[in-house]
């Protein structure tokens, strides 16, 4: 089942939003989703225990780098989908979690040194390549942009990731208030209401359209890849 990893050395940048936003989406369309929380601060356990997790979404925690490849292979085998979301060091429990994704998702926002840092992230998810002779696919995620502008910066940015081959989410997760509602009130964003967060509907549009790309990514790195055409075979 596909493993789906959320890396960036730095903190701070939207992982765990992320990683809670995607497992909700997806277990609200009938999925059985491991979420591992890998995170020292515990973000997405605190959220668990909230009231309102979807009840075919599990999170676990306390895993160490001894123990994380097992999880995840332990998580693969009971649910259809497992989310990691990792702290924002590059360790060996990031390298090994990398080493194990189906895809690896790297949030960053529209800054130059996340940028950076996003590089950095992308640098360890190719050194697992070589380490682990397998490819690993990829791609940034911008996050707390703005859903109404978009700075010279940010889209200065995308071009520097765009002309290294860096590939990137066509889908932002924009500045929303119900995205940190759903941490102060636990559940989903589909439980939460009007009177507790602004801009509800929009937010739910945004996190839908996020999660179905990150499907559409797993259904394309899963098809069969078109041997290369042998010398002299046509003609």
């Amino acid at each position: 089942m596909p493993t789906i990893v959320f890396a960036s050395p730095k903190g701070g940048v939207g992982k765990s939003t992320s990683a809670v936003l995607l497992g909700a989406e997806l277990a609200l369309k009938g999925a059985a989703v491991t979420v591992i929380d890998a995170d020292p601060n515990k973000p997405v356990s605190d959220w668990a225990r909230r009231p309102g997790r979807p009840a075919n979404l599990i999170v676990r925690a306390d895993v160490t780098e001894d123990t994380v490849i097992d999880e995840i292979e332990a998580a693969a085998r009971r649910t259809a989908f497992v989310i990691v979301d990792l702290e924002g060091t590059a360790s060996m429990m990031v390298a090994y979690a990398i080493s194990r994704a189906d895809l690896v998702i790297i949030p960053t926002q529209g800054s130059q040194l996340d940028a950076a840092q996003a590089a950095k992230a992308i640098k360890l998810i190719r050194q697992q390549e070589k380490a682990f002779a397998r490819q690993i696919p990829y791609a940034i995620l911008f996050t707390r942009t703005s859903a109404a502008i978009r700075p010279r910066t940010l889209h200065f940015i995308q071009e520097e990731f765009r002309r290294y081959g860096a590939p990137a989410f066509d889908t932002h997760l924009h500045e929303r208030d119900a995205y940190r509602g759903m941490f102060s009130f636990g559940g989903t964003l589909e439980s939460l209401n009007s009177g507790q967060v602004s801009n509800l509907d929009a937010a739910i549009v945004n996190a839908r359209a996020f999660a179905t790309e990150v499907i559409g990514m797993l259904r394309r790195e899963a098809q069969p890849k078109a041997a290369p055409a042998e010398a002299g075979a046509a003609g």
